[in-house]
């Protein structure tokens, strides 16, 4: 196994920013930027994403990474509640709804998985 040095390299920070792109051209239609407050609040869960990633990896800790990619994770379900308003006010269609939701969850199980990693390789060095 390749050993990761940049926060770059992961898949999950990559799906993130899949995400988050997708986020702010939905976010760019007029009548989507019309509302500023849910613009900007679906802007900064989907940033929060890259984030968490990010600053949990620059921490060099397991246990730190663990706990930012939680929050990764918990900023992905903010997105997908943010983004049944939008759907529900008109300011996207059902097909990029469907698309930016999907990758949401795309996101969400790679983070889920590597978390998954990281807990089970924090299992067997404890009982090392």
């Amino acid at each position: 196994m390749t050993k990761i040095t940049r926060f770059e390299d992961l898949e999950c920070w990559q799906e993130a920013r899949k995400l988050t792109c997708q986020i702010y051209e939905a976010t760019e239609k007029h009548c989507f930027r019309k509302n500023f407050r849910l613009s900007s609040q679906i802007q900064s869960a989907a940033g929060s994403i890259m984030a968490n990633i990010t600053e949990g990896f620059t921490r060099h800790s397991n246990r730190e990474f663990i706990q930012f990619l939680f929050i990764a994770i918990s900023s992905a379900a903010e997105v997908q509640s943010h983004l049944y308003i939008a759907l529900d006010q008109g300011y996207i269609d059902k097909r990029q709804f469907g698309e930016i939701y999907n990758q949401t969850r795309k996101t969400a199980k790679v983070i889920s998985g590597f978390l998954k990693y990281l807990l089970d390789y924090q299992k067997t060095q404890q009982t090392r």
